[in-house]
Order: C-alpha cells, then structure tokens, then sequence
C-alpha cells in the first residue's frame, strides 16, 4: 500500500493528525500545526491526488479513510482532524472502527451537498501552463475565469511552476466528484467525543443535520466560529486553535 505524505511538527503527548481538504495540503495546515505541536506532536497529511502524495484512480471516501488508517497504525492513541473532503474521510475512518481518541470535524456534515466544485477543474485543465512562467502569470491567466483573488491564491498553493504542472490529479478529482460531494454508504457509530466545529457565516453544517450527526457520532459537540466561512481555520485561525485545544485537552 502507498503511504501519504506527511510533515510533522513537535514529540510528546497525543498525536493529532490532519487531513487537509478537497484542492488542499498538508502545508495550508503548516501554521496552526506548529501552534499545537507546543503540547503534542502533529502530523499533517497530503491526501492521496493532492500535494506531494501519490496518484490514484480511486478517490472513493473508503479509500481515503484507508489511507488514514494506515497514518494512524503505531501511533497508538491518536486524535484526528479532517476539514470539509478531510472531515469526511475523518468521519467514514472513525465509523470503520479505527482507534481514534477524538476527533475534530471542521465545517462538514455526514451527508450528501448539491453543490459541486467541478467548475475550478475545468479552469484549471484550460489553463496553457506552457506558457506560465510564474506565479504572477497564472494569477492572472486564473483571474480571467475566478474573481476571487483569496480562490485563486489557495489553489495556486498547489502549481508547480517550474514544472508546469498541477500537485492535484485532476482527472481523478473529476471522476470523483460527486461521491467527493456526497456521502458513502456507512453504517455504525463511533462512540467518542466529537467537536463539530463550524465558522457561523458558513451553511455547511446546520441544525437540520444534527439528527443524522447525533446518529452516527452520539457524542457529538457543537460549536461555532463568529466571522468564520467555510476555510474556518484561515478566517479565524487563532480562534480556531484555541477551540480545538480546549476540546483535546478536556478531561476524558
């Protein structure tokens, strides 16, 4: 079995391992993973088609959650993390019986989303990165199709420049797009404590999949960032360190 890239910051303590999400890294962690590591050693992942770790034609959230175990396999007692893709490969890891002491789910539910981010492979295929010479060039190549300057600059994490090539395996990504999503056919219950940590101006999470987290995860917390979209963690990142120390660290 391929093994994920991995960059780990401090010894001691509880691991805690984060899983990045959909067109992230383990580097978008890099900041936040260095502020926890002063208790506890960190260990941030490329998921498989991202970053530095392999290709593979299956992006199934089954094989995702495989290749989480096998990160947390000789680590011993463990928390994990996962945002949004990552928090459901969290997720569908913990319900597979994985030991797991707690886990943080960032701004995602246990369910299936209409939306699809489609749109930013097709502009990232179309891009003649043959003619791109820097970052600089591919801004603005992107910015004729996505407005957002903040998009761009978390996508152009992921460009290669010199060898004109993206870190993602967008052919795969495609082809899994809707099950990326949605959600897997899962059965079971993880019985440990849970923080399902969300930003306040995102609808990701809502009271309405709360019957259907409590289900599955029936110690499920809740808690809300103010000021906070979707990328919680890069909005309000050091509210969202203290929230997810404050859970780690509370007694068993």
């Amino acid at each position: 079995m391929q093994m994920l890239t991995t960059s780990e910051y401090g010894s001691g303590g509880t691991p805690l391992v984060i899983a990045h999400g959909l067109f992230g890294s383990g580097r978008n962690w890099g900041v936040i993973a260095k502020r926890l590591s002063d208790t506890r050693r960190v260990i941030t992942l490329d998921m498989r088609n991202h970053g530095h770790s392999f290709h593979d034609d299956d992006n199934s959230y089954h094989a995702l959650a495989g290749d989480i175990a096998a990160c947390l396999a000789g680590l011993g007692s463990c928390d994990v993390l996962g945002h949004s893709m990552g928090g459901k490969a969290a997720m569908v890891t913990a319900l597979a019986g994985t030991p797991i002491r707690r886990l943080v789910v960032a701004d995602i539910a246990p369910v299936a989303y209409g939306h699809s981010q489609q749109h930013l492979i097709d502009i990232m295929q179309s891009l003649d990165l043959g003619h791109i010479e820097t970052r600089q060039d591919a801004d603005a190549a992107l910015a004729t199709q996505i407005a957002e300057p903040g998009i761009r600059a978390f996508l152009l994490q992921s460009l290669d420049v010199r060898g004109k090539r993206w870190r993602f395996n967008l052919n795969a990504l495609s082809h899994w797009m809707d099950d990326i999503v949605g959600w897997p056919d899962v059965t079971g219950q993880f019985e440990n404590p849970t923080l399902f940590l969300t930003g306040a101006e995102s609808e990701y999470v809502t009271r309405a999949h709360r019957d259907t987290i409590k289900s599955l995860f029936p110690k499920a917390r809740f808690a809300k960032l103010p000021g906070a979209g979707h990328w919680l963690h890069a909005d309000k990142p050091r509210e969202f360190e203290a929230a997810v120390r404050v859970f780690l660290d509370a007694p068993d």
